[in-house]
């Protein structure tokens, strides 16, 4: 499994594509929100503007470059060639899942360290861990699923999009206006309760129960991403 990680980590960083969805986008986006915080202090709720954040990095950074990886290393054949092996699928996956996990749990980290260094410090730091960690999960999950409907890395920039706006839509339209309005709705739909877990550990002043109930919808997408790709997803290319 970590020779497998090893490799994948080398590859990540040779890839130019690769490297700029998963660091330079996510960051630029970052550093974009972080300026005109500074620029107009008080605009935008820090916990909105958190979470945004959080959901750029972990989308653009985890699952887009999950996805295009799984269809990559399809395609080549080196997902059959592991199979092979006497390594399981679970330590395949988790080999191939590490090196763009850890990547991104520091960029999250920088990311959100900086701005409760630029602006002001999250009430519940480990409600907001707890937020990142979930949402993380959900999003491999998806990134699995999509990876079983596609069939090139290029193909990925097609796949990836659905999941990849809706996610970061429903994330900003949770974060900037609230659930007082359409609450089973933004709850329910995927990235919504994390969005509004990582406002609530953010911003503070919401009893523990509540916001821990609102773990519930994400981890009910991660059962049905899992189930989803248990269904579609392929280890070899498509004949």
């Amino acid at each position: 499994m970590l020779a497998i990680a090893r490799s994948e980590l080398i590859q990540i960083f040779r890839n130019r594509l690769v490297l700029v969805t998963m660091i330079i986008v996510p960051l630029a986006g970052s550093a974009l929100y972080m300026y005109l915080n500074d620029r107009a202090p008080g605009l935008f709720d820090l916990g909105a503007i958190a979470s945004v954040l959080m959901f750029l990095v972990v989308v653009m950074a985890l699952y887009t470059t999950a996805v295009t990886t799984l269809a990559s290393r399809r395609q080549n054949l080196f997902l059959k060639r592991l199979r092979s092996t006497a390594v399981d699928d679970v330590s395949i996956l988790t080999g191939l899942f590490l090196p763009v996990t850890a990547v991104t749990v520091v960029q999250v980290a920088v990311v959100l360290t900086v701005l409760s260094v630029v602006a002001e410090a999250p009430a519940d730091p480990l409600l907001l861990r707890t937020a990142v960690l979930v949402t993380m999960v959900m999003m491999l999950g998806f990134a699995l699923a999509t990876a079983g409907v596609t069939n090139s890395p290029e193909h990925a920039q097609v796949t990836t999009l659905p999941i990849m706006i809706g996610v970061l839509s429903v994330s900003g339209w949770v974060g900037f206006t609230g659930t007082e309005e359409l609450t089973l709705l933004k709850r329910l739909l995927p990235g919504g309760s994390a969005s509004e877990l990582v406002v609530n550990a953010w911003n503070g002043g919401v009893p523990l129960a509540d916001s821990l109930f609102l773990l519930a919808p994400t981890l009910a997408w991660i059962v049905v991403a899992v189930a989803l790709a248990s269904r579609v997803f392929r280890w070899e290319p498509r004949r």
